[in-house]
């Protein structure tokens, strides 16, 4: 996965995974980016560094992109991962 200045062409930062995320990826407005791989780990990055924040190992592979919503007042995040629909809160 790479960023890249639009306005320069420049590469930014440079984040390798095993597999790349087949179902895309989602930067968030708080400086956050979220992906999963087919192994099922999915992880969240550092927008302007690339520096990886945490992750989490799922049930299954991840082919669908992550999605950011509001609920209860909260931001959530959610991607599917085989079978199952993974949540997460953000603060």
């Amino acid at each position: 996965m790479l960023a890249i200045d639009p306005g320069t062409g420049n590469i930014k930062w440079e984040h390798r995974v095993l597999t790349p995320p087949w179902g895309g990826v989602m930067a968030t407005g708080g400086n956050l980016v979220f992906g999963g791989t087919l192994e099922g780990v999915i992880f969240a990055l550092n927008a302007t560094t690339g520096d990886r924040l945490w992750t989490f190992a799922a049930n299954g592979p991840v082919f669908a992109s992550p999605i950011s919503y509001l609920a209860n007042g909260k931001q959530m995040v959610s991607i599917p991962a085989g079978d199952l629909i993974v949540a997460f809160g953000l603060d």
